[in-house]
């Protein structure tokens, strides 16, 4: 039959262990100086070798040839531990076996002298899964063992166990593999195989398998071609990721507030069956490089690149600023956020594309000379008696001030439409209210126009005034001030009016 690449190439020794020397080292000393623990504890992310080394001490201490620390692998009990024959090393997976009656099994079965090693090993899998019964059935076991019992435990969330069985064992933490000796070891098995795998390729699967090796080996049986060449391309095809060809290419369309490129390159994408969600987080990585190359001193030291890409990076991180990546990461990993939870996962990213593609506030291209909306147009001075007092500073009110006099330039608001959709979902009776209205721009204002006569009550509360803003944030990833929308008609002051008069109606209108 055929076997997969991570338990053909399951390292051996401790010699081969990728990536986590502070652990074998330290395991093989203690060989070496006959200083075993009865418990040991290894925990890290998955795919790191926790239960290689775990095999491996446990062929070590039973080894009747072992050799620096190492186990000879040739004698009957090393290929018995190999196969799964030897019935003195027993593994359990304790995400299946949690239970107290379990546990007490396995406490049974200590009291059994080894039948051909010199140790009973146990090696429990996924320990954290335990349940609170079953750990403490195996406390005191786990505490004094016979001295023929070495137990160990290996675990992905060490922070799930009880304090009283981390204290009982000796804990080693396994690191995330570099992308860069992760590589390197596909390169190895690659030859053994009599693969044509490129260094580009090797250097993508690391990169995706994010410091997994047990991950890596994995996507490298599901690019495996015999007699060709693996390329970089090939296997972002073939484990459906983004080309870095189409990373560059989408952040050159948003720059350009090109949607309609953005739009034909996620179409393309689509229909090659690449995952939205693993396209996010590509151009996530994409963009933390840019800002890499903006922020570092010595890029290369943290990118994981080759020198071609290099160059392309370089070229592009020119054309951004440190503050525009950064809105270009928030706004991204909230589309990640909502991705993982949408029915619509190409619509989510064309969305977070089109936001990316507007210009922030900052970002917009400077408007023609106009006058400041802030300064009011100059008026004849008034009679001294006639003069108008300040207005008052109210307290923080939905509407901080009142907005600046319409001149005539008013700019319909023309994603108030997605603004009330959105509010359906945050504050559905301010949206029932809001159908059928109008939005303006004015500065920074925005001003409402409703018919709905529940509309000015509504919006004089906090709690409407802030979701409403909080919409128009998430739509327009700007912070406006509001405002009731009055034509210029409607703001003329009526003759003989008094001035204190017409104050007090407009402090009323906008609070």
């Amino acid at each position: 039959m055929y076997q997969v690449l991570y338990r053909k190439w399951r390292s051996p020794t401790f010699s081969d262990v990728v990536g986590q020397n502070h652990v074998t080292q330290t395991l093989r000393r203690a060989l070496l100086a006959g200083r075993l623990s009865h418990a040991y504890l290894f925990t890290g992310p998955r795919g790191t070798g926790k239960t290689s080394c775990a095999r491996i001490l446990a062929k070590a201490v039973n080894c009747p040839h072992p050799s620096e620390g190492e186990p000879c692998n040739a004698c009957d009990i090393c290929k018995g531990i190999d196969s799964g024959s030897l019935l003195d090393v027993i593994e359990i997976d304790a995400a299946s076996n949690n239970g107290v009656d379990n546990i007490r099994d396995l406490r049974d079965e200590t009291n059994f002298l080894p039948s051909q090693g010199k140790y009973r090993v146990y090696i429990v899998d996924e320990v954290h899964m335990l349940s609170a019964g079953a750990f403490n059935a195996l406390l005191k076991t786990l505490e004094e063992p016979p001295g023929y019992v070495i137990f160990i435990l290996a675990t992905t969330e060490a922070h799930k166990l009880p304090a009283t069985v981390l204290s009982r064992c000796q804990r080693f933490d396994f690191h995330r593999i570099s992308a860069e000796d992760i590589a390197a070891r596909l390169l190895h098995v690659a030859e053994g195989e009599h693969l044509a795998l490129e260094p580009a390729a090797a250097l993508l699967l690391a990169r995706v398998a994010d410091g997994a090796l047990r991950d890596a080996l994995s996507l490298l049986d599901r690019c495996r071609v015999e007699g060709e060449p693996i390329s970089a391309a090939y296997v972002a095809r073939c484990i459906g990721i983004a080309d870095r060809r189409y990373l560059f290419a989408l952040i050159d369309a948003v720059l350009e507030r090109d949607i309609a490129t953005c739009l034909s390159l996620v179409q393309t994408l689509y229909q090659d069956a690449c995952d939205m969600e693993r396209l996010c987080e590509e151009l996530l990585s994409h963009l933390r490089n840019l800002l890499i190359l903006l922020t570092v001193r010595n890029p290369k030291e943290f990118l994981l690149c080759t020198d071609e890409d290099l160059q392309l990076y370089q070229a592009q991180a020119g054309l951004l600023t440190t503050p525009q990546l950064l809105r270009f990461t928030e706004t991204l990993e909230q589309a990640a956020i909502s991705l993982r939870r949408s029915t619509d996962r190409r619509l989510e990213m064309e969305l977070a594309l089109i936001k990316l593609s507007s210009p922030a506030p900052h970002e917009s291209a400077p408007p023609a000379p106009q006058p400041s909306p802030t300064i009011p147009a100059p008026q004849p001075s008034p009679a001294p008696h006639e003069s108008e007092p300040p207005a008052p500073q109210p307290s923080p009110t939905p509407h901080e001030s009142e907005p600046p006099a319409a001149s005539g330039e008013d700019r319909l608001f023309a994603e108030w439409p997605s603004v009330v959709v959105a509010l359906q979902s945050t504050n559905p009776p301010l949206a029932g209210i809001l159908n059928g209205s109008t939005a303006y721009v004015r500065g920074d204002f925005v001003l409402i126009k409703s018919d709905n006569a529940a509309f000015g009550a509504f919006i004089k509360q906090n709690t409407h005034a802030n979701s409403l803003r909080e919409a128009i944030y998430h739509v327009t990833d700007r912070k406006v001030r509001l405002g009731l929308y009055r034509s210029s008609a409607e703001q003329q002051p009526v003759v003989g009016q008094d001035p204190l008069a017409r104050l007090a109606e407009n402090y009323s209108r906008f609070n």
